[in-house]
């Protein structure tokens, strides 16, 4: 519950959006943790005078549980004395796992300095960029009636009336864009740039495979496929950068249902130093999956810059848009492992510590389990990537979010976007048998819908959408 007294939606606390008047006294205030019990002492006090004394919804005290929750965090304004002149409080909503669903509660103000500072609205932003930097996929309040008007002015959305204490308020949710920000910077604009080689029949991996992981050769039984590694990569951290560019292409041919048989490779290096650590990287990873380097290219003195071919054979490829509306979701994902170092909450390293036999466990799953559908999960993260293969399907998913596996050290906003190192959504019939991943975990975590995009379904039965519309445009495989 976020209660303000009816000051804070006065006009003078709009000037975020109109600007300040100048009679308005703006003396300075910070928005930062609470640290201590003085400030939790403080804010609280604050609580007590707002909703039990002076809002009377309360008849002795305002505690809770969420107050007892050693995740809760409480967020006040400070003045330039020290003073604690507001406060809010956010936690997650469900006990044990942290599912990446919070909620903010107990906003207060004191009733000094309501009216000039736009204190209150301080505090919800912060309250939304301090969720937002725990990786929380959904922020929700239950908000005073009188002060929807303030918080829908600030970006959130109703979602329904309830009544709480006694009072009307207002259940509202923040709206976070990570896994849409994370899809238009990845994966939006293939569509329209890649719309010149749609002239020929079998180009971007032909029917039924259009825009898969990997691309099936005319002809034969061979599967290509390309991926190149950022160059601010290969330049920061080339041995890992090297690793990478093979693993990313096994996977992709490992969607596919192949064999790997090969790779090639093409290095640019400003010095030797770093076209060392790059080959080392490669060969690394070739030795661990047994699949050799036949050839490729090498440049020295240009800016780094790496990419890798990878070659795999089977008779019968499984397409990405495979799925049928209904069909059940399955993330198999390698959750043994840690963030890489420098990419905290981006890379998940769950590869470079496996035995050859682990690796290759992994790489077999989906020609092993033979499901309708199956994709990689890589850059679009794994909400983007469902979203890709339900679009090749011509269909929409869901993703139950408690059910997804995750490390325990990861949150769920980061999980959902990261690159996982070994992870795969595959799509078939329900009740289809699923072959077992070596160390990999496999889930059933969502469903193929028609409505396209991607959303997340939360405990409570509530679905937050988190891919508006089609992924990548290139529609249906």
């Amino acid at each position: 519950m976020w209660d303000l007294p009816t000051a804070e939606s006065t006009p003078s606390d709009f000037a975020v959006l109109t600007g300040p008047s100048i009679q308005e006294s703006q003396q300075s205030f910070l928005v930062q943790p609470a640290t201590g019990r003085v400030m939790i002492e403080a804010y609280r006090r604050l609580r007590r005078e707002t909703f039990v004394v002076e809002q009377g919804l309360f008849t002795a005290s305002d505690r809770d549980d969420v107050d007892d929750d050693p995740r809760t965090v409480v967020l006040v304004a400070i003045s330039t004395t020290g003073e604690v002149l507001g406060g809010v409080r956010l936690a997650p909503m469900t006990d044990g796992t942290d599912l990446g669903w919070w909620a903010g509660s107990r906003l207060v103000v004191g009733r000094n300095t309501r009216n000039s500072r736009g204190i209150g609205k301080a505090l919800v932003r912060a309250a939304c960029a301090h969720a937002e930097s725990r990786g929380v996929l959904r922020f929700d309040a239950t908000v005073q009636s009188r002060n929807e008007t303030m918080f829908a002015h600030l970006g959130w959305t109703r979602m329904g009336d309830v009544t709480l204490a006694g009072a009307p308020h207002v259940h509202m949710t923040w709206p976070i864009d990570r896994v849409e920000r994370l899809v238009q910077s990845t994966k939006s604009c293939l569509a329209h740039t890649l719309a010149p080689f749609g002239t020929h029949g079998d180009a971007l991996g032909g029917s039924g495979f259009r825009g898969d992981d990997g691309a099936p050769v005319p002809g034969s039984d061979l599967i290509a496929a390309c991926d190149a590694i950022l160059p601010a990569m290969v330049q920061r951290d080339p041995e890992w950068a090297g690793w990478c560019a093979a693993l990313v292409n096994l996977n992709d041919l490992s969607a596919m249902g192949a064999v790997p048989v090969g790779m090639l490779d093409s290095v640019g290096a400003p010095n030797t130093s770093i076209l060392a650590k790059v080959i080392r990287g490669l060969s690394r990873a070739a030795e661990a999956w047994d699949v050799p380097v036949l050839g490729g290219h090498t440049q020295l003195g240009v800016p780094a810059a790496l990419s890798v071919t990878a070659l795999g054979r089977t008779a019968d490829p499984v397409p990405a848009g495979g799925g049928r509306i209904g069909d059940e979701l399955t993330l198999t994902a390698d959750l043994d492992g840690q963030w890489r170092p420098g990419y905290t909450g981006q890379q998940w390293d769950s590869t470079s510590h496996r035995s050859r036999g682990a690796l290759r466990d992994m790489a077999s799953f989906v020609a092993r389990t033979r499901p309708a559908a199956a994709k990689d999960i890589s850059m679009a993260g794994i909400a983007g990537t469902t979203g890709m293969l339900a679009e090749a399907s011509g269909l929409g998913a869901v993703l139950d979010v408690a059910s997804v596996p995750r490390p325990p050290v990861a949150t769920a906003g980061d999980w959902m976007t990261c690159f996982p190192g070994f992870a795969m959504i595959t799509a078939d019939r329900r009740g289809s048998a699923v072959a077992p991943a070596g160390p990999a975990t496999s889930a059933v975590c969502g469903e193929l819908t028609f409505e396209p995009g991607v959303s997340l379904r939360w405990p409570d039965g509530v679905t937050t959408r988190v891919v508006h519309s089609t992924v990548t445009g290139l529609g249906r495989a």
